[in-house]
């Protein structure tokens, strides 16, 4: 339970068809409301993925934190200026990227704290001026980074693989690891890096698995979803430790 005076924390949703019938909704995993409740310690905000209607200004003005969410659509190749992406990729949800680019943009400028996960990692370096890899698994060298792509819950967000962290970086400082054993569900990737953006991770093939900003206050994207086992592993608790410090000002 948090006070009155809490700080708000926008969690980025997707337009998803839900029931028999198909109708949009606006959705979040609760996993991410739950690590703002228990760990953050603040008031988790869903913020809709209305397009263009979105009042990015006002929610600027009323956020103290944003965090960028995974999901299974793709970033729109539009915004990148990537080639139109196939029927065997990923759907892509315009509207959210409609909303969350400026929206990232404005809160780098604002210093604003963002943790961007998964997707939001890709938003993240696509909104300052990055450009993305549609499917890594077709890139000779890489591993498929969307497996384990199962009904299992417990197989699919256990650990894949290995990544190295940069010594002495952002993430470093958090998790007190140069190594770690990360999730991955992720088609998409960063192929070119955004200005001003740092990589702090890579996994074994070479893939940027975390990213940071130089002199923009807390700014980190993590490419796996550490929503997932924020109560038990240390590191993915310190991730939201460590955002929930910088909303705080602390």
């Amino acid at each position: 339970m948090v006070a009155r005076s809490a700080k708000l924390i926008g969690i980025s949703c997707c337009q998803k068809a839900f029931g028999v019938f198909g109708m949009i909704n606006h959705a979040a995993s609760d996993t991410y409301v739950r690590a703002v409740d228990q760990v953050v310690g603040a008031v988790p905000i869903l913020i809709p993925a209305n397009g263009k209607s979105a009042d990015v200004a006002t929610l600027l003005d009323r956020l103290d934190g944003l965090i960028l969410t995974g999901s299974r659509s793709n970033v729109a190749a539009e915004f990148y200026g990537g080639p139109p992406q196939t029927a065997d990729d990923a759907p892509e949800d315009p509207a959210r990227d409609q909303v969350t680019l400026p929206l990232v943009r404005g809160a780098v400028q604002r210093g604003l704290p963002v943790l961007a996960i998964c997707r939001g990692l890709q938003e993240l370096n696509v909104a300052l001026g990055g450009s993305l890899h549609q499917r890594l698994q077709d890139i000779p060298g890489k591993i498929d980074h969307s497996t384990p792509m199962q009904r299992h819950g417990p197989v699919r967000v256990g650990k894949a693989h290995f990544i190295a962290v940069r010594p002495e970086g952002l993430l470093d400082s958090i998790i007190q690891t140069t190594c770690l054993a990360v999730n991955s569900l992720h088609n998409q990737g960063i192929k070119r890096m955004a200005r001003g953006l740092v990589v702090e991770a890579r996994a074994i093939d070479g893939t940027i698995e975390a990213i940071s900003g130089t002199g923009r206050g807390y700014l980190l994207g993590v490419q796996w979803h550490p929503e997932y086992d924020f109560d038990h592993d240390i590191a993915s608790r310190r991730i939201f430790e460590s955002f929930g410090a910088a909303v705080r000002g602390v």
